[in-house]
């Protein structure tokens, strides 16, 4: 036996799970994952800051004049951009329409959210960086509106 021939035996049940998930694992299913993954993180939050349909919650109000304080925003303003950003781009996001828009606008409130308001959660920052940014230079794949209405 001659080392090339060990190290390719070796690597044949690596091989063969990678070709057996490349099939299993349609590439249109990536981006719709990333898409439902990260629409929720955020849909979710958003969700904590209103009730009903989209009222802003004085809770709201308070943290950002508190807690999440942004240079140059006033408390108010930031208040209603996030509820509203984290309520209508998560819901754009899941049907596939403006995806590009959409992931980067939640990109630019990540990269807001670690730089003033939770620096220490860059862990759970990259993370929703790691969905984001595959869909903002690939946009929604196959399974998404801006397809059918060749959305690029």
């Amino acid at each position: 036996m001659t080392p090339s021939s060990i190290g390719r035996r070796a690597l044949t049940p690596f091989r063969l799970y990678a070709a057996a998930a490349e099939r299993l694992i349609p590439t249109w299913l990536l981006p719709l994952v990333a898409r439902l993954g990260v629409a929720a993180v955020f849909f979710q939050s958003g969700r904590t800051k209103v009730s009903g349909l989209i009222t802003i919650k004085p809770s709201t109000y308070y943290l950002f004049e508190t807690d999440y304080r942004l240079p140059l925003v006033p408390p108010n303003i930031a208040a209603h951009a996030a509820a509203y950003s984290e309520t209508l781009f998560p819901i754009l996001l899941v049907l596939g329409l403006f995806t590009r828009v959409s992931a980067t606008a939640l990109f630019i409130m990540t990269l807001v959210i670690e730089i003033f308001v939770y620096p220490d959660a860059w862990p759970t920052h990259l993370s929703w960086a790691g969905l984001l940014v595959p869909l903002m230079a690939r946009g929604a794949g196959r399974a998404s509106l801006d397809r059918l209405f060749k959305i690029p």
